[in-house]
């Protein structure tokens, strides 16, 4: 346990990896274990899975992830995206805007701790080779103060550097894969960098980027460049569910002390807090949680794992830090799916659906008929009305769509395309044109008549249409 005295005010006047003298303090924190760990550690398995994984699985012979901003191409999940759909992206930005704010103010920053790439990668990557390589807490300190030309010191860190320089080399071509597919990054393997420099040069760029992220700046990410714990604090409020200390146990009514194996703590007024520091030395981002909830928290629980694991070798109850509101800290209860809860995770589920429908339902072909601007409608020498329409036909599925132009309302209606009237739509592309459509004079209704025309492939209708036709006055 640690023998240090932590300053419960001292925190006010900088942030947890700032020392006194305005200089970075390192942070060599505890390799954490525990039930949250353990757990954290599948979900990352899964995540980082996922991550890796994407790329290469492909279907209907496209990728399942892509987001190639070049070519504006868009694979989500199997389904292709083009600027057309630019709508949709805006629906769902929106929505996750809005999903984030309410998901903070009942769940508090579980993302950060559970799901943030940042935090995944630092603390289930990285920070176990770090671990593996260095030791834990004492040892890696330890190595730090000994001298560049101590043995020891140069071959540690020579394998470590290597290590995560090759792992950002490796995450830097996964997200390549995600812009520009895995066939193509496997080509441009094949052509080798000279063939290739300016797509190596950014490779390495990022390579050093994500290398200078994870070696050297690492929590200072969460701290001073992510937005979203400085949100958090305009976003969370009593009832919010955050990683908690419970004050009113800990501190009891003459604070927290040391243990001591003979006293009786309830008789003396102590609190349930031991004051060994535990939860300290194992927080990624250097604070105490006992200070309440502050902006370097990720929410990351190691400090649950080790608190809990100390309150057990003490035989004390564990739980004296766990996911709480301050409302449930103040009134001793447990956190329950009260009201708002509940209204606020109906929201959440709604809107999700909602963006969801709205991106299952999208066609894969999207069709435009306008009447073209100045053109009156010509009376034929068989009696029939035509009026001259523009036409747009965008694929915007994965293989090629041949496709026929035929009217529905009113079905004896005629369609005809100037030019060739067998079309095929390239997958992703579109074609645009000008057609006749000729009614009969029987069929108009009045001056202007609400048509309906399908886009067919086959005999299988893929879109519909409605627009107007002009006619005669009758």
């Amino acid at each position: 346990m640690s023998e240090e005295i932590y300053d419960t005010e001292e925190f006010r006047d900088h942030v947890g990896t700032i020392n006194e003298e305005g200089k970075r303090n390192w942070i060599y924190p505890k390799k954490p274990s525990g039930s949250f760990y353990t757990a954290r550690t599948w979900v990352s398995i899964g995540l980082l899975a996922f991550l890796f994984g994407a790329p290469w699985i492909r279907l209907n012979d496209e990728p399942f992830m892509l987001f190639n901003v070049l070519e504006r191409k868009f694979i989500i999940f199997g389904i292709v995206f083009w600027p057309q759909d630019f709508h949709l992206f805006f629906l769902a930005m929106i929505t996750a805007v809005v999903f984030v704010v309410l998901f903070t103010v009942v769940y508090g920053r579980i993302f950060c701790g559970w799901i943030c790439p940042q935090t995944i990668f630092m603390e289930m990557v990285f920070r176990k080779i770090e671990y593996w390589i260095d030791g834990d807490r004492g040892q890696q300190k330890r190595l730090a103060k000994k001298p560049w030309n101590d043995g020891e010191k140069l071959r540690k860190r020579a394998l470590k550097h290597t290590i995560f320089w090759a792992i950002s080399f490796l995450i830097a071509n996964t997200f390549l894969a995600y812009l520009i597919s895995t066939d193509e990054l496997l080509l441009l393997v094949k052509e080798g960098p000279v063939a290739n420099m300016g797509t190596f040069a950014a490779l390495v760029i990022f390579t050093t980027v994500f290398y200078f992220v994870f070696s050297w700046f690492r929590e200072q990410v969460c701290i001073v460049v992510c937005p979203y714990g400085r949100l958090q604090g305009v976003m969370l409020d009593r009832n919010s569910i955050v990683v908690a200390y419970d004050h009113k146990r800990g501190e009891g009514e003459q604070g927290r002390a040391k243990w001591r194996k003979t006293e009786n703590r309830a008789e003396t007024g102590k609190g349930d807090c031991i004051d060994c520091g535990a939860c300290v030395d194992v927080c990624p981002t250097g604070i105490d949680i006992r200070n309440g909830t502050q902006l370097e928290c990720i929410n990351c629980t190691a400090c649950i794992d080790a608190c809990d694991h100390i309150m057990e070798r003490v035989e004390l109850p564990t739980g004296l830090i766990r996911y709480a509101s301050e409302e449930n800290i103040v009134t001793g209860t447990k956190p329950v799916m009260n009201v708002r809860r509940i209204a606020y995770s109906v929201v959440l589920v709604l809107m999700v659906t909602i963006t969801t429908a709205f991106l299952v339902s999208r066609s894969d072909l999207e069709a435009t008929f306008l009447r073209v601007p100045g053109m009156l409608y010509r009376a034929e020498d068989d009696g029939r009305i035509s009026n001259l329409y523009n036409f747009k036909l965008i694929n915007k599925s994965h293989e090629e769509i041949p496709v026929e132009v035929r009217m529905i309302e009113p079905a004896d209606g005629e369609v005809m395309l100037i030019g060739n009237q067998d079309r095929v739509l390239p997958v992703g592309e579109f074609i645009e044109g000008t057609m006749f459509i000729y009614i009969d004079r029987e069929d108009l209704e009045s001056r202007t008549t609400h048509i309906k025309i399908g886009v067919y492939s086959g005999d299988e209708l893929v879109e519909t249409f409605k627009t107007n036709f002009n006619g005669p006055i009758k």
